[in-house]
């Protein structure tokens, strides 16, 4: 049985497929035009789990070559949808982009799944869907807030999409998983994120100021309503991210899915504030960080944490590396990095 993973050699994905290797039989198929990541990845996952990936470098956009994938590979019984632009900041100054590549390329995916009735999708959504919430943790019956920028908005829309495709589309089912703020790296070290364009997220930025690449982190603000000051989040190891995807498409495939169609957040439960992050770092790495508080950033969220007991019932899922592990294996990832002239 063969599971295809959109956007395999990205950061999630990559890690997605670690897991996979290394506690299924499934076999792995993966997309990526390399648009945010690079082929080099999969000499790294052979390097992690002594085997090889099957891939295709295609733009899930082009409708004909994504078909081609499943044509060539009939024995695909899952789909894992990662495959999207992330950045918030830059979804807010290119919109267009976000919308044409994050929407259509979903839609596709879903026509295959039609066309070559693969019974089963995972669609890696995001807690950036409950924009500015009310009331925390967040549970996944929370009211979805307007959306805080466009790249949250097209995975507001892609859950939209998934659930009226499912609705029409009887025998195939699907689970959208809203995931909180994967950090860290492999365990080993050797695979971690390595994005094409500057790091849009926090770890990325600490750990590059941390090595010397940036010259100076900055912490978006000091001035929200948090207990320090700074916007809260709730980090969760990529692994155990990725653990939760391989879990949730068991559930799916062996046919315990309790809804055509579910939607399940993926997080801590706790929330960490940016200043906390840093401190976490300092503690396990033993650097002192160079780092400034600056005005607030536009589409960022003041506070967010989940409610997890729905991951824990239904995926058998808790989150097993805490905020040490994150940082530990980020700052070996970013030191990998640098010994190997990335």
């Amino acid at each position: 049985m063969k599971i295809l993973i959109t956007g395999g050699a990205g950061y999630i994905g990559s890690h997605t497929i670690i897991e996979i290797i290394q506690n299924t039989d499934w076999e792995v198929v993966s997309i990526d035009n390399y648009s945010n990541s690079s082929e080099g990845t999969y000499d790294r996952i052979k390097e992690i789990t002594g085997k090889e990936v099957q891939y295709y470098n295609i733009d899930l956009r082009d409708l004909s070559k994504t078909a081609k994938v499943f044509e060539d590979n009939p024995d695909i019984k899952g789909i894992i949808h990662f495959a999207a632009f992330k950045a918030v900041g830059e979804s807010v100054e290119k919109p267009l982009m976000y919308y044409d590549n994050n929407i259509n390329s979903l839609n596709n995916i879903l026509k295959c799944q039609a066309k070559f009735n693969v019974p089963s999708l995972i669609f890696s959504s995001s807690c950036s869907v409950y924009g500015n919430v009310e009331e925390l943790p967040v549970t996944e019956n929370s009211k979805l807030s307007k959306s805080e920028s466009p790249y949250a908005y097209t995975k507001q829309i892609g859950e939209v999409m998934v659930n009226d495709f499912i609705n029409v589309n009887k025998g195939l089912k699907a689970i959208s998983l809203r995931y909180f703020n994967p950090v860290g790296a492999h365990v080993t070290g050797l695979n971690g994120e390595l994005s094409n364009a500057a790091p849009n997220n926090l770890v990325p930025f600490i750990t590059q100021t941390a090595i010397g690449k940036l010259k100076q982190l900055t912490v978006f603000g000091d001035d929200y309503e948090t207990r320090d000051g700074t916007c809260i989040r709730d980090y969760v190891h990529v692994s155990d991210i990725a653990n939760a995807h391989v879990l949730a498409l068991g559930v799916l495939i062996d046919g315990n899915a309790k809804k055509e169609h579910d939607i399940i957040n993926l997080g801590t439960g706790n929330g960490v504030t940016v200043l906390e992050a840093i401190n976490a770092f300092e503690k396990v790495s033993g650097e002192q960080l160079n780092y400034h508080i600056g005005a607030r950033r536009e589409g960022d969220v003041e506070s967010i944490y989940a409610n997890n007991e729905k991951a824990k019932n239904i995926l058998n899922w808790t989150s097993e590396k805490n905020l040490d592990d994150m940082m530990l294996s980020a700052w070996k990832w970013e030191k990998y990095l640098k010994k190997n002239n990335f």
